[in-house]
């Protein structure tokens, strides 16, 4: 009975880190980068207990099926990128409605509404989900059109991500909002993914 409790246990920490690596930016969308540290150190904190009482148990009972599992979730861990499936699937599922925005901005028929900042449009209620923070999106004017990022993750100062609409399909933007970038990297034909860190 002992061993069967420690194997779920063994299953249901290895199973909250995966779901956290899938969720985490959602989760931090939610309860503010602050409040990550404590949710992080709890689910990892949790994880890293089962697996040193995994290796007490393999030495002191011979029972080897909860390492294993601590063992290939570690390996997941390294191995697969979870940042990087979070984002195809971001971009592929919502990308339809982000080309919507990029019309509608390019057609007037959104324009900058935050008072405190001419460079930002609060989405309306129905696509708010487009960009992570609060719903709203940058424009700059580049040229005929618009350079428009849409956040996958809003920080602090200059620390966001997040996928940049740009209708001359150049990299002209790169000290653009505001943000110093890390990364640049090519979706399609108008669309990048950025980093400002």
């Amino acid at each position: 009975m002992q061993r069967n409790r420690f194997l779920y246990l063994s299953i249901f920490s290895s199973v909250l880190v995966i779901l956290y690596m899938f969720f985490q930016w959602k989760i931090i969308d939610i309860i503010t980068v602050f409040l990550m540290f404590p949710v992080l150190l709890l689910v990892f904190g949790f994880f890293i207990f089962i697996t040193v009482l995994a290796i007490i148990t393999l030495f002191k009972n011979k029972d080897w099926k909860p390492i294993v599992i601590q063992v290939i979730t570690i390996l997941l861990l390294l191995i697969v990128p979870f940042n990087q499936i979070i984002l195809d699937i971001d971009f592929k599922t919502n990308k339809s409605e982000r080309e919507q925005i990029v019309k509608m901005v390019e057609n007037g028929e959104l324009k900058p509404n935050i008072s405190h900042d001419s460079s930002l449009i609060q989405l309306p209620k129905k696509y708010e989900h487009l960009s992570s923070g609060g719903g709203e999106i940058m424009v700059e004017k580049s040229g005929d059109g618009f350079n428009i990022l849409f956040f996958t993750y809003r920080g602090i100062l200059d620390n966001f991500s997040g996928f940049v609409y740009t209708p001359n399909d150049q990299k002209s933007f790169k000290n653009a909002f505001d943000g110093d970038f890390k990364e640049i990297d090519k979706r399609e034909k108008n669309w990048y993914f950025v980093g400002s860190y």
